[in-house]
């Protein structure tokens, strides 16, 4: 038998047989249809972050609403507060979507990343069948070993003044000398039923093009579209005693009680006080 040499495996698709590729044909016959959300799919082997290649495409003018870009590889993906992230290639779904939610107020806009999360939960739950929690404001979190860990992420960002690219990062088949810190999870590690990435893209896709249309059709309001409380519903941070990182160096603890019609997190102070926060930092802390 020869003996195997990893490097033999550079630039092969099959380099790693518990991870093949993405059925990129199978995928657009599948999601990009007459009257759906989705206008365009493309998957490239590798790339540096799908969001950024997607607002470039967006600022060029070369896609529509509803182009959907999918990596293989991601080498600088990014998270929140300019964080960068990788993974093993073809080991999670790493995609960006471009949103024109032309009918609803800008300032309903910060509710999109909220959608998403709710969309990628739902969408994996049913095709991965991990139970998967939100933590305020964009991350995924999956059990593992009676552990909550992170296992995905979402970043939306601004491409011009009529659109919003959003991106999703989703540890799939991740073992655990993969992981890139010790907090972070799979959904293998949770006990997937599939880790079968072109089934777990359509059920994201779907879910995703259900709220956003469900949003949209509501001008964009949380409670009239359902999205306030099935966030809440779906929500790990809510009724837990957490501390905010804010920005400034700010930060505060108390118990995060809502998220209001404005998508922020309410947390209620030990001094009486309800204070909403928009933007920051999110720390469960355990119980006493």
């Amino acid at each position: 038998m020869t003996p195997h040499n990893a490097a033999d495996d550079n630039g092969s698709r099959w380099s790693d047989l518990e991870r093949p590729p993405l059925n990129a044909a199978a995928l657009r016959r599948a999601l990009v249809r007459e009257g759906s959300l989705w206008s365009r799919l493309d998957v490239v082997p590798r790339t540096g972050s799908t969001n950024s290649d997607l607002v470039a495409r967006a600022a060029a003018g070369e896609v529509a609403e509803g182009a959907v870009l999918v990596a293989e590889e991601q080498t600088a993906g990014k998270g929140r507060l300019d964080r960068r992230w990788s993974a093993p290639p073809r080991s999670g779904l790493f995609f960006s979507v471009l949103l024109r939610p032309a009918e609803v107020p800008v300032a309903c806009w910060g509710w999109l990343p909220l959608l998403t999360g709710i969309a990628v939960a739902s969408g994996l739950s049913r095709a991965a069948g991990v139970d998967t929690a939100l933590k305020w404001p964009n991350d995924l979190l999956v059990t593992v070993g009676g552990e909550e860990r992170k296992a995905g992420g979402i970043l939306a960002e601004r491409a011009g003044e009529d659109s919003v690219v959003i991106g999703v990062g989703i540890n799939v088949s991740l073992r655990a000398d993969e992981l890139p810190v010790p907090q972070a999870g799979s959904l293998g590690l949770a006990g997937a039923v599939s880790t079968d990435r072109d089934p777990l893209l359509r059920a994201v896709l779907r879910g995703l093009e259900d709220w956003y249309g469900r949003w949209r059709a509501a001008g964009g309001d949380p409670a009239v579209s359902g999205l306030q409380e099935t966030y809440a519903a779906g929500c790990a941070t809510l009724g837990r005693t957490v501390r905010a990182e804010l920005p400034g160096d700010r930060s505060i603890v108390g118990e995060a009680v809502a998220v209001d019609g404005d998508g922020r997190l309410v947390i209620a102070t030990g001094e009486g006080v309800q204070e909403p926060v928009g933007a920051g930092d999110i720390v469960h802390l355990r119980p006493a």
